[in-house]
Formats: structure tokens, C-alpha cells, sequence
């Protein structure tokens, strides 16, 4: 069988990279073609854009960079029509995803949406087109089943895919390694102060934005070694230039999880990554700042209590989220201070954390369980 897979981002890489290796036990003769990245290829899809050609953050960067976006939905269009797939895979971005699977339809290709759109966060009026347009939704948090069926659509609940990937992690051979640190160019460092690590985002936009105001708490836990996580789409010339006027600071390179592995607390922008911290037990503070415009806009377009995953998940303030203003340099030393030293917040967020993996276990293995329903769905049902 022929699959195409898109995923726009890093996380989408990482899920799919393993859906894909998943797929191929099943289906040994599987084709995979698709948009991703270095982890996609190296489990054995061709990739013709790579997802760091798409990353575009907020409302304002969306709209300068249309022309490329328009381009690439062409370019899209015609590869699937070259490929000829019997199943295109849709991987979160759902910006993108959404309209390819719209038009994927209507072309008479089967469409599966592995990891939902968040449209329970804002444009609840998506559901309708993703009722008429994917055939068959794989969701990975517990309550998503829950807000479909609200809808009148069967969704099926596979479990987090992360979960995996992380006990996977803890019990590999480099979970016991410290990371790699190097604090300017190739100059590699061994820290002798307990770490706090930083994950700022994966885009341009965004970790130029929250990065400095983190650096800058640094200056005030001199008895902590601040520690940067690179995005893997991200050269690290671009964070000697943010990281000039911080000596002290440093960063690893594709050891994110080394890192977390040795952690003492982190500061976390929103996304998977505040979820990838929690299952590693790393007391976390949220740090979200857009621009202003942006954010003015989200504001009063979002719908949720919280942005980051684990509190979506638990549906409560398991973890401070310091948005926008919020986000100074006095609330993240006051956050960390609690995280590294309150044994009373350590011993609740451990008992809060357990919790979260629970939940996200109880579909089960993710990649397995999603890789067997894709599989027998392709080769079963019919195109309508």
C-alpha cells in the first residue's frame, strides 16, 4: 500500500517517524512518501518538503508569509497526485492539513487524521469540515473522544505517543549519560551546578521572544547552571547571537531529553514540550509571550482555561503558566525558587505528574495501536 504522510513540525516528525516504523511491520510492502523531517526519512519515507520550509508562527507571520503557504498547498496538491496514494496521513498542523484533506475528499482519496486539530481550543466550527472530510480520526488526549462525540463523530482514543517515546528514552543506554553542553560554538563545558533547563520553542519568532527574558532570571539562581535546549530546526549560529551577552549559559544540541533526564527545573513555553517535561518528573513553569498583536487577537479567539497541555489534560492548574506581561523576569526567579527549593510543590507536582501518565496511557501503546487501525482501515474499506 501507498501512504502519504504530511506533518509540518518537529513533534509531527517525531510521532510520525515512529507511526511509520509502526505501519512498516504491518505492512512490510508500505510505500511512504510524505512532508517531514530527518527522523520521518531515517524511518523510511521519502520526504519532498521538509518541515522546517513551513514553520510559520502567528497571526501576523501567517499572513506575510501567504504567498509561500499558497505555493506550498499547490505543490502539495500535485505531488499527492502524482503519488497516487490509497491513504494520505495528516499529522496535527491543521492550518495546512485541513485544507489538503478538504480537497484530498473531494479527489476521492481516503484521509486519516492522526493527532487532532485543537479545535477545542478555538474554531469549534472546524469539526463540521472534519466530519465531512476525514474518514477516519486517531486522538491522542483522553478528553478529545468526549468533545467529537458532542459532535455526532466516532473518534478513536489510540493513548500519547509521547509516553512511549519517553520510557523508551529513560531506559536507553544514554538516559544515564549527562548531556553534551557547550556554552559558545564547540566549546563543550561540564557544569558542576544543578541544571535548569530551557526550552523556548522550536520557531524563530517565538524563541526570540521568551529566550532573553529567561537568560535574563539567570543572572538572579547564580547557584543554578542555565542550560539551553536547541530546536532541532535551528542552526546554532542563531543562538550564539542570542546567547552573546550570556556567558554563562548553555545550551545542548539534539540532547533535549539528556537534558530533562538531568534537570532540576525548567522553564517551558507552551506546547508538546511542557507535556515531554512533566513525563520526565522536571518541576516546570509555563513562559508564553507572543506578539502583541497576536496575542490580542488569540485572546479573544481561544477558548481554554489554560495553554499548556498539562493543564488542558488535567483540568486544573497543575503548573504555573506566566503568560504575556506575566512573563517577566521577577515571576520566572520567584517560579524557579519554588520549583528547586518547596518540598511540599516538588511532592505535588511528583504526585500530579503520575497522574498525567496514567491518563495518557490508558489507550495504550500510541504508535502500535494507531499504525494497526491505519493499516486495516487502508486495506478493508473501500474508498467511498
Amino acid at each position: 500500500m501507498k501512504y502519504y504522510i504530511i506533518a509540518g513540525e518537529a513533534s509531527g516528525d517525531l510521532h510520525g517517524s515512529n507511526l511509520i516504523r509502526e505501519i512498516k511491520m504491518r505492512d512490510p510492502d508500505a510505500v511512504i512518501r510524505g512532508w517531514g523531517g530527518n527522523l520521518m526519512k531515517e524511518a523510511g519515507a521519502e520526504i519532498v518538503k521538509d518541515y522546517r520550509d513551513l514553520a510559520f508562527m502567528g497571526f501576523t507571520e501567517v499572513i506575510r508569509n501567504l504567498p509561500t503557504i499558497l505555493r506550498n498547498i499547490k505543490f502539495c496538491k500535485s505531488d499527492i497526485l502524482f503519488f497516487k496514494p490509497d491513504a494520505i496521513i495528516f499529522i496535527d498542523y491543521p492550518g495546512f492539513n485541513l485544507r489538503i484533506a478538504e480537497w484530498s475528499r473531494k479527489m476521492g482519496f481516503k484521509t486519516i487524521y492522526y493527532i487532532s486539530p485543537q479545535v477545542w481550543a478555538w474554531k469549534e466550527s472546524r469539526v463540521k469540515g472534519i466530519r465531512d472530510n476525514i474518514d477516519k480520526m486517531l486522538v491522542i488526549l483522553p478528553f478529545e473522544k468526549d468533545f467529537f462525540q458532542k459532535w455526532n463523530y466516532e473518534t478513536e482514543y489510540v493513548g500519547h505517543p509521547l509516553v512511549e517515546v519517553i520510557e523508551r528514552f529513560k531506559h536507553s543506554p544514554q538516559a544515564n549519560l549527562p548531556p553534551e553542553i557547550y556554552l559558545s560554538g564547540d566549546e563543550k563545558f561540564k557544569p558542576v551546578l544543578p541544571m535548569i533547563a530551557l526550552l523556548p520553542g522550536s520557531r524563530k519568532q517565538e524563541i526570540l521572544m521568551k529566550l532573553p527574558v529567561m537568560l535574563e532570571a539567570s543572572k538572579q539562581l547564580p547557584a543554578f547552571q542555565f542550560v539551553v535546549a536547541e530546536a532541532p530546526g535551528q542552526d546554532s549560529g542563531f543562538y550564539d547571537e542570542v546567547l552573546k551577552n550570556y556567558p554563562k549559559a548553555g545550551r545542548v544540541r539534539n540532547q533535549t531529553y539528556s537534558l530533562l533526564m538531568h534537570a532540576s527545573a525548567a522553564c517551558v513555553t507552551s506546547g508538546t514540550a511542557t507535556l515531554e517535561t512533566a513525563l520526565f518528573g522536571v518541576p516546570e513553569v509555563i513562559c508564553y509571550k507572543g506578539s502583541s498583536i497576536s496575542y490580542q487577537i488569540a485572546k479573544r479567539l481561544i477558548k481554554v482555561k489554560y495553554i499548556s497541555l498539562v493543564n488542558l489534560i488535567m483540568d486544573r492548574p497543575v503548573v504555573r503558566e506566566l503568560i504575556q506581561d506575566e512573563m517577566n523576569v521577577k515571576n520566572i526567579v520567584s517560579e524557579l525558587k519554588k520549583l528547586v527549593s518547596d518540598n511540599e510543590t516538588k511532592e505535588r507536582l511528583r504526585r500530579e505528574y503520575a497522574e498525567l501518565r496514567n491518563l495518557l496511557s490508558q489507550g495504550g501503546n500510541a504508535s502500535q495501536k494507531a499504525a494497526e487501525s491505519i493499516v486495516q482501515f487502508v486495506k478493508n474499506r473501500p474508498v467511498p
